[in-house]
């Protein structure tokens, strides 16, 4: 999945400007070396393309509206102490409420001189103070100041652009729950409507439903035919019955259409114990295979843990998956 982050500059004119040009262009390289990509002030729109004034602000917040729709989350970089309200005030005007990384460059000893002096330690600690004044949420570097280059930042800005990824995916997500919860599983209910205010929406489908639908498919379905064949490919099947095979095949083909139709990221299903006694099969490789394509299937209508899974997946790009914990795992 491609990302785009809006990236500041900080600048105070009291320091030397000539670090926010070097900066700016090595902060750039290292997104692009690590395929990220940026939307950011030119030096012909602001001194040095960064941010200090309230002018220079507006002129940040402006090009991030323009941009809105492209920006997963905003990179904050001082190459030197920066000007904390100009930084908080385009980040509060562009109105962007996506997640935001401080990143601060370290100075260097042996160039302390007031042509060279960064000062960024002490800006960062400024700019996040008024950050939590103005109510915006950051995340930090593991290292207060931390040069562009190195493998600290780099392991940083994986671990951001990750929680973009989850911040961008679960926005508008809308998740499946195929059935209920089994009665005696009280750990895995949940508010519909908590999540619905978080932008969450859950699509349900009645197991009969589910089961009519498959038992009208025709076995002479080529579609069937070519599910089958993938769940031999995917598991051992040897002994297992054809007709098991052509159900679990049917019950595939009528929950991945479901999730087609309704733009489903992921689905929760109730596997235990209606669809051993009512449907004959059990679900568990078909939600496996849905969860290695990255469609996240949680078992018993857990939809909360569909919703965990389908994060897990946003921010590693692998398969998720839970699994039950008892005294023979490992």
């Amino acid at each position: 999945m491609s990302l785009t982050l809006g990236v500041i500059i900080g600048n105070r004119g009291f320091f030397p400007g000539h670090l926010c040009e070097t900066g700016r262009q090595e902060v750039l390289r290292v997104l692009a070396e690590e395929g990220i990509g940026a939307v950011v002030l030119d030096p012909g729109d602001t001194p040095f393309g960064a941010v200090e004034t309230l002018r220079d602000a507006e002129a940040c917040a402006a090009l991030f509206q323009a941009h809105r729709a492209e920006i997963d989350g905003v990179l904050v970089t001082l190459p030197n102490f920066g000007d904390e309200r100009g930084v908080a005030n385009a980040i509060r005007m562009a109105g962007l409420n996506v997640p935001v990384l401080i990143h601060a460059f370290p100075d260097d000893r042996d160039r302390m001189t007031a042509a060279d002096r960064r000062d960024s330690f002490c800006g960062k600690m400024s700019l996040c103070n008024n950050l939590r004044q103005y109510g915006i949420p950051f995340t930090l570097t593991a290292l207060h100041t931390v040069a562009p280059g190195t493998d600290s930042f780099r392991h940083d800005l994986a671990k951001f652009v990750a929680t973009c990824r989850v911040v961008r995916g679960l926005r508008g997500a809308r998740f499946g729950m195929l059935g209920t919860r089994p009665a005696p599983f009280t750990t895995v209910r949940f508010s519909e409507k908590l999540f619905e205010k978080a932008g969450i929406s859950v699509e349900v489908l009645d197991l009969s439903e589910a089961f009519g639908r498959a038992a009208r498919l025709p076995a002479t379905d080529p579609a069937i035919s070519a599910k089958v064949a993938a769940l031999q490919g995917y598991v051992p099947t040897a002994g297992i019955p054809v007709d098991a095979l052509t159900k679990m095949a049917s019950f595939a083909l009528v929950t991945e259409r479901w999730m087609e139709e309704n733009h489903l990221v992921a689905t929760a299903v109730q596997c235990w114990t209606s669809m051993q006694e009512y449907f004959g099969v059990v679900p568990c490789a078909v939600m496996s295979m849905m969860s290695s394509a990255l469609k996240p299937s949680a078992c018993e209508a857990d939809i909360a843990g569909a919703i965990a899974m389908y994060a897990m997946t946003l921010a590693s790009g692998r398969p998720s998956a839970l699994v039950d914990w008892n005294n023979n795992y490992g």
